[in-house]
């Protein structure tokens, strides 16, 4: 009785060894550190970390190491915050041109842990440090492009059913259409109101010419503005996530604006530069009847628009757009296999693999250009202030004469670098922003301010410890100190899972693991006690504990069941902080569940079973 078989003797030890062996990057320290990534046009590789190197011992700050790491990023570590800062100013002040640079923390890992994979838990934005900012939606904007949409539909609705129009324009919020005479104007009408339901249709009649106006119905405005604002959360989202950023917390505030808070980001001036940015590709034909040199001297011919190239030549394209990023299904990086150059592979959706493949093969043998187009804000200090406008850049990035004809699937060249691909890819894949959108708060949360909150959520889970330990001793004796041993192992594991999942450790977070401190000791709680009855019963000490455990777990399963279900329901329809006290309160709970029957259960077998006892201390 009391004795467990050596298998499950062993796996409850190897299940303690995992978790000592993967909550042990948690116990080094981190080093203040400045991540560098190049800007565009530049590269990172050994001469960059020379370059870096001279420029901090020129400038007299002392750095631990900078090293290389995947995706072309750089990692300068420092002894103290105060060298960071020194840095990170060197890096703003001579190299503020090539290179990005971002305060982070990084974990100073063995080289061993570093092989098995081993990492600390993410820290979130109040704990690591990183960037909240909030986010206005231009709702005019939104407005007004769907109006622009309805506008190009009308006009290509009327072409379809053969309805002469003089123009199709858009005025203001309304698209106005014009016709010679009143019998056209009254089936054109009928056509739009028949074909676009959602439009307030009216007509009119101005100096002897008639008119028929579309406008957005209030309820119809305000779902143009939802969806907008539904569809950037889900775009920042998307981008966000496709750069590996742990626990990001995108969500609505109010009727035009969206927070997001990027916990532990490894690089927060990329990531909030692609927060605004907006980066798609037109593909249009070359106009080669006409001259460059008259487009220049201002005589541009009608149909067609001037562009540069990247190394400035002009160049003339047609107005009428081949396919649009919109129609861009999917796209990803990699290499020309020809030239080895960095290069995009795009996929387009059913309307606009149709398009391309009608223009490729009409045009065979004819020159045709990818124009990249990226709009950013970007901050200039005017008189002392930092001032944010929005720049937008247009130019052609490749040109190509159109060998064979091609649709749904195809490569773009033309790009500065492999990191310039990734990143046009990234923002494509992701989805066009519905409406632009402007930055309008910004904070970010230093690293300095972030270990004081972990020092007093430590503070916090060692008094809560220490409490319940001290209780337990005194009050169950010799199998309070088994409780209080498993109690440590709970906590262990507790950070081991958290490290594993990658899971982001906020304030709340520390509040759930305190919590479980607290409700873990439940479990062993009524076991004992039921032990005491079983003794005050008249039952042997051998028999006591084995009907403790056995008697006890249904009702400790059924008590932590239903605080499981509650740590789901909280997950499921809460967000950042709330999800954070979820997730430590779901693993406590598992983990506690573990120590409490199995491991306490191997302590006490190991202590007294298959022994002859009289009293048991308890």
């Amino acid at each position: 009785m009391n004795h467990y078989p050596l298998w499950k003797n062993l796996l409850i030890l190897a299940v303690i060894l995992a978790g000592l062996l993967l909550a042990l990057p948690n116990l080094f320290s981190q080093d203040p550190s400045i991540e560098i990534t190049a800007e565009r046009g530049n590269q990172i590789n050994d001469a960059s970390v020379a370059e870096i190197r001279a420029a901090f011992e020129n400038a007299g700050v002392p750095v631990k190491d900078v090293e290389s790491l995947e995706g072309d990023h750089l990692l300068a570590r420092f002894r103290s915050s105060g060298e960071q800062l020194a840095g990170l100013e060197v890096m703003q002040n001579t190299l503020a041109d090539r290179y990005r640079s971002a305060l982070t923390l990084s974990p100073d890992l063995p080289g061993w842990l570093k092989a098995i994979g081993a990492q600390p838990m993410f820290l979130g934005l109040d704990l690591r440090g990183g960037i909240h900012v909030l986010i206005d939606v231009d709702m005019e904007a939104a407005l007004a492009q769907a109006v622009e949409r309805y506008t190009g539909d009308i006009r290509t609705e009327l072409r379809k059913a053969k309805i002469r129009y003089v123009t199709v324009l858009r005025e203001g919020d309304k698209v106005e259409v014009r016709f010679r005479d009143e019998a056209t104007r009254d089936q054109a009408a009928k056509r739009i109101h028949r074909e676009f339901p959602n439009l307030t249709v009216e007509t009119s009649e101005r100096e002897g010419e008639f008119y028929v106006t579309g406008s957005l119905p209030p309820a119809q405005r305000e779902e143009v503005k939802r969806f907008a604002l539904q569809q950037n959360i889900t775009t920042l989202r998307n981008r966000v996530n496709a750069l590996g950023v742990a626990e990001p917390i995108i969500q609505r505030q109010g009727e035009r604006r969206i927070v997001v808070q990027l916990p532990g980001a490894q690089d927060p001036g990329r990531l909030k530069e692609l927060l605004g940015a907006t980066a798609t590709l037109e593909y249009r034909l070359v106009d080669t009847e006409h001259s460059v040199q008259d487009a220049l001297d201002g005589r541009v011919p009608v149909g067609a628009a001037l562009y540069k190239k990247r190394d400035g030549q002009p160049i003339l394209l047609k107005r009428r757009v081949i396919v649009t990023g919109d129609q861009i299904t999917d796209a990803s990086a990699g290499f020309d296999q020809q030239s080895g150059s960095p290069a995009v592979f795009v996929s387009l959706d059913g309307p606009g693999a149709r398009r391309m493949r009608n223009v490729t093969t009409e045009n065979v043998s004819k020159p045709m250009a990818v124009v990249f187009i990226e709009n950013r804000s970007v901050t200039r200090m005017v008189d002392g202030k930092p001032v944010k406008t929005r720049e937008r850049t247009e130019e052609v990035i490749s040109v190509a004469n159109i060998l064979e004809p091609f649709g749904r699937r195809f490569q773009t060249t033309g790009l500065d670098s492999s990191e310039e691909a990734h990143t046009l890819a990234l923002l494509l894949r992701a989805g066009a922003l519905a409406a632009p959108i402007e930055i309008v708060e910004e904070r970010t949360v230093g690293p300095s301010l972030g270990q004081d909150n972990i020092d007093q959520g430590f503070e916090s889970v060692l008094i809560g410890l220490a409490a319940v330990v001290a209780f337990m001793a005194l009050y169950y004796r010799l199998f309070g100190l088994v409780a209080d041993l498993v109690l440590v192992v709970n906590l262990v594991l507790i950070v081991a899972v958290l490290s594993v999942l990658q899971a982001t450790l906020t304030l709340p977070g520390i509040a759930g693991i305190v919590l479980t401190v607290g409700m873990a000791v439940d479990a062993n709680v009524l076991i004992f006690e039921r032990i005491r009855e079983e003794i005050r019963n008249g039952s042997s000490p051998q028999a006591s504990i084995h009907a403790g455990y056995d008697k006890a777990l249904s009702t400790i399963v059924d008590a932590n069941v239903t605080t499981l279900i509650a740590a789901v329901v909280l997950f499921s329809f809460g967000t950042g902080p709330i999800k954070g006290f979820a997730v430590t309160l779901f693993i406590g709970i598992l983990t506690s569940m573990f120590t409490a029957i199995l491991g306490s259960r191997a302590l006490i077998n190991l202590i007294y079973g298959g022994r002859r006892v009289k009293t048991l201390a308890i």
